[in-house]
């Protein structure tokens, strides 16, 4: 296989995982932050990290400890690839904030290298290098913020793997995101999982993302809102978020449809109808700030798009 330019360069979001009542195998892309990732051709035969700047600059420059690095090198093995890569990353997500931010810089490594190529692959056959990338970074390949992250939109992964499913989202709706001042390592957050529950509790996440995804489907609001809950994860994770049951009663205290931590936290977002997001938001900040966390937030389509190709890579 031969490639037919020289540069590429890709912007990939960043992600909500687990969407509280799917651990490991939903999420949604939002439309920012995001990372970007400038591609270059290069006689060298290797994969090089030649620049790593923005919010988290302290990143492994060892291709295959990083994640887009080991992403590359994965698609290279795979395609039999000679050519050599240097790139560049441009982190927009903070590290350990829980928005996806080793799976973006996969994504947008993986998505701009096949630009490069005469006979690029269809995106869905780029996904098990961005997991690849993923789990050379977090010892861990959950898909819940790599499929949307490439594919866009709310996507739900079946366990016996295949193209993640595409999830509509009922009308009108948007995501808040708010982000503190503070990170969360997820190798870690992983690790102090406990991972055997009563059968009951089992039971009852089961049943709440079978009504979610129907709701999603039928577009019923009430439903949706009373099936968008995390008895399984959130009880371990929100202890370790300064302030998080407040946050979180904030939210739903001014008309939320839900609210939980975005993949392993500290980040928390709300759904909600779009003519609430912005009080939304304002609540939420307002409880961390009552905790001692200075944050930011993003509103956001539930439905935002994936990676995308930029023009240059002047924003470098």
């Amino acid at each position: 296989m031969e490639l037919k330019r020289d540069m590429a360069v890709a912007y990939a979001p960043a992600a909500i995982g687990n969407v509280a009542v799917g651990f490991d195998l939903l999420g949604h892309a939002i439309d920012e932050p995001g990372d970007i990732v400038s591609i270059r051709h290069a006689s060298h035969g290797k994969v090089l990290i030649e620049e790593i700047t923005g919010v988290a600059s302290d990143l492994p420059m060892m291709a295959e400890e990083n994640s887009a690095g080991a992403a590359l090198i994965a698609m290279r093995e795979h395609l039999g690839l000679d050519a050599g890569f240097s790139l560049r990353i441009r982190k927009g997500i903070p590290l350990g904030s829980g928005m996806g931010g080793s799976g973006a810089c996969a994504v947008a490594a993986v998505f701009a290298a096949n630009k490069l190529l005469d006979e690029p692959l269809e995106i869905e056959d780029l996904l098990p290098f961005a997991l690849a990338g993923e789990a050379a970074a977090t010892g861990a390949a959950p898909i819940d913020n790599v499929a949307p992250q490439l594919l866009g939109g709310l996507r739900l992964a079946h366990p016996d793997g295949g193209t993640p499913i595409a999830l509509p989202v009922p009308n009108d709706l948007q995501c808040v995101l708010v982000c503190p001042a503070c990170s969360i390592e997820t190798r870690q957050s992983r690790a102090e999982l406990n991972e055997e529950f009563p059968l009951a509790i089992a039971t009852k996440q089961a049943g709440l993302l079978a009504a979610f995804v129907s709701a999603c489907h039928l577009g019923d609001i009430d439903l949706l809102s009373r099936s968008l809950r995390d008895v399984l994860i959130e009880p371990q994770r929100s202890s370790g978020i300064p302030g998080f049951a407040n946050v979180q009663e904030a939210a739903m205290n001014s008309s939320a449809l839900g609210c939980s931590l975005s993949g392993s936290g500290p980040s928390v977002f709300a759904w909600c109808r779009s003519s609430d997001a912005e009080t939304i938001a304002t609540a939420m900040q307002s409880a961390f700030d009552r905790s001692g966390l200075a944050s930011k937030a993003y509103i956001s389509a539930i439905d935002a798009p994936g990676v995308r190709l930029l023009e240059n890579d002047n924003n470098f």
